[in-house]
């Protein structure tokens, strides 16, 4: 395998429709909607991206984005159902129903402060809306294989660099000089790993090298956009993969900073057994189309970490077990913050999940019986399975909460120790009412 970086070409090699196996069948008829309109109108209209990569994979691509010689402000005059949108990137969204085609003008590969071009100190884009042709686009791509064109005039394949054979050869290859393509935008070093995960992909090494020595890049990028990208690593059907490459290139602490140091302090592997098989559940979850949750994502990765700041608490204040619990899922979360934003609407849902698993362990009483009609019950008992199955808890524990579930109304109070409780409230009403009354 070549793993030397692209270099600029003289212009692009074009492979011809019968070399290719890319049909338009593949493509969303909004897509083409969009890419014949801008072509009928006089505009360069190319397919890009993930969507031309995934079709020549024989994948279904989720999105496809469509790069045009058109300005925003000209798009927007051809597509009433756009939107402009961007401050760094300036680009359309043309939407139809719940279908968005993201339409981006070619850029300038233009380096420096140029025009509406501006960098931070450490090489990071900060804003870059300095249009050009599609052979200066080419390079401010990120990937060989995101950056294939499709031409909509004569369905041919433009390839600047590499991209065909990298797809062929299934590597992932960035444009350009690794570091400087890192200290741009460092999220590319996320996108690597992303990408590789879910393509089953391998990663050239000249542009793995450089991962482990700039992951620190990745604390100047906002929280809120690697929260996002936490969600695309996490539950799109590849979270096992991407745990294993962001340990590869010690990326997890950038994340999970809390849970990087609860696996690499842990001897005995649980932790790293625990948060794998949660993770496979969720993979196994998106491959059945079933509904999955970073509230649930998050509880995973934080569990130990809160266990174990929940047993510092109380110690050091004498909490109660419960109130231990609720400190330390307060006092993570918060610091999470800090690295990958995380909306209330997922947080506090999972302190009631995680609060739940000491709640369960009583069985007997009022309280225990509610659980079972608690709005956080079935993500807290499949929390309470995962513990079981990892040997974390008592299995026995949780076979009893998957057989009361099934049980009838009488026999849940039964085995809440509920019916007890009546008949021994009754026999003390029994007990006072023959109790002679005081003289007056």
């Amino acid at each position: 395998m070549n793993d030397t970086e692209p270099q600029p070409s003289a212009g692009p090699t074009i492979v011809p429709r019968p070399e290719h196996n890319l049909s338009r069948d593949g493509i969303s008829s909004n897509a083409l909607k969009v890419l014949y309109r801008l072509k009928n109108t006089g505009h360069q209209a190319f397919l890009v991206g993930g969507g031309v990569r995934d079709l020549l994979l024989g994948l279904n691509p989720k999105d496809f984005d469509v790069a045009t010689d058109a300005h925003p402000e000209e798009i927007r005059k051809l597509f009433r159902n756009s939107r402009l949108i961007g401050r760094r990137f300036r680009l359309a969204h043309v939407r139809f129903g719940r279908e968005v085609i993201e339409v981006v003008t070619f850029r300038s590969s233009a380096s420096g402060i140029t025009g509406d071009r501006q960098h931070s100190d450490s090489g990071r884009i900060l804003r870059d809306n300095v249009y050009g042709t599609i052979d200066e686009d080419i390079w401010r791509r990120d990937f060989t294989v995101n950056a294939l064109y499709y031409n909509i005039t004569d369905f041919s394949i433009w390839d600047y660099t590499s991209g065909m054979a990298d797809v062929a050869s299934r590597t992932m290859r960035l444009i350009g000089d690794p570091r400087t393509r890192y200290r741009e935008d460092p999220v590319r070093m996320l996108r690597a790993v992303r990408l590789a995960a879910k393509l089953d992909f391998e990663i050239a090494k000249d542009s793995a090298s450089p991962i482990r020595e700039l992951g620190k890049l990745l604390r100047d990028v906002p929280p809120a956009r690697l929260y996002d990208e936490t969600i695309k690593l996490f539950q799109s059907g590849h979270a096992v993969r991407s745990l294993e490459l962001l340990q590869e290139f010690d990326l997890l602490r950038y994340l999970f900073p809390h849970t990087a140091t609860a696996i690499n302090s842990d001897q005995t592997g649980k932790v790293l057994k625990f948060i794998y098989e949660g993770l496979t559940n969720t993979d196994r979850r998106v491959q059945e189309d079933e509904p999955v949750t970073p509230m649930f994502l998050y509880a995973i990765m934080l569990w130990y970490p809160i266990l174990d700041l929940a047993q510092r608490i109380r110690i050091g204040e004498k909490s109660s077990e419960i109130e231990a619990l609720l400190d330390a899922c307060d006092e993570l979360v918060a610091e999470q913050q800090a690295y990958t934003s995380y909306p209330r609407r997922f947080s506090i849902p999972m302190k009631d999940v995680l609060v739940m698993q000491r709640r369960f362990e009583n069985r007997r009483g009022v309280r225990a019986h509610r659980l079972l009609n608690h709005k956080r019950f079935r993500a807290a008992y499949d929390f309470l399975l995962l513990r079981a199955h990892c040997k974390e808890t008592d299995s026995e524990l949780a076979e009893w909460w998957t057989e009361v579930q099934t049980l009838s109304l009488r026999a849940q109070r039964e085995a809440f120790s509920l019916e007890r409780q009546r008949s021994s409230k009754r026999r003390r009403a029994s007990r006072q009412e023959r109790k002679p009354r005081a003289s007056q």
